[in-house]
């Protein structure tokens, strides 16, 4: 069995495609969310092993969204994504708990894998 993930975004058509894309390269999507608040219910009632988190979200942010799931040292691994280009997005690598960054263009298993 694959890793579990968690895919979050405010766009179906993202999280649709994400998903496909994921379950056929061997990770097991456990569940979906489209803001900041039901990616934290989510992660508390699924408790998938890696979250892919949109950074741009109608409600929280993606940033602070990873902060809350990182505040007690025990969180899945969490990669973000965005559409926007990284530059764009300030320091990322000094977010603890952040495995790293992956463009949505640039999304795949392998890509993944890699940051995990």
């Amino acid at each position: 069995m694959g890793r579990t993930v968690l895919i979050v975004d405010d766009h179906p058509s993202f999280r649709a495609s994400a998903r496909m894309l994921l379950e056929c390269e061997g990770f097991e999507v456990v569940g979906e969310a489209e803001d900041g608040a039901g990616a934290l219910l989510a992660v508390q009632r699924l408790a998938p092993q890696v979250v892919l988190l949109d950074v741009q979200l109608p409600d929280i942010d993606g940033f602070e969204v990873a902060a809350r799931l990182t505040a007690n040292g025990d969180s899945p691994a969490i990669v973000l994504t965005s559409s926007r280009d990284v530059n764009d997005l300030g320091p990322l690598r000094e977010r603890e708990g952040v495995r790293g960054f992956i463009p949505k263009s640039e999304l795949s298993g392998a890509a993944l894998e890699a940051l995990l």
